[in-house]
């Protein structure tokens, strides 16, 4: 995936399934790099569990 995609998921109210390692998850924020996200588990109680995530990683769904 691309960063303006990231910027237009993040923007969008719809809930675009995103996976990463072939799990669904949810993205946070894209980082002052430029080049990873914070994401975290799409499902009940996994919002605590945040990782940082290549964009060019990113699949969407």
């Amino acid at each position: 995936m691309d960063l303006n995609r990231i910027k237009q998921i993040l923007s969008s109210s719809a809930d675009i399934e995103v996976k990463y390692n072939g799990v669904s998850v949810w993205i946070d924020k894209i980082n002052e790099d430029g080049k990873t996200a914070t994401v975290h588990l799409r499902g009940p109680n996994k919002f605590e569990e945040r990782s940082h995530a290549e964009i060019s990683q990113l699949l969407e769904e």
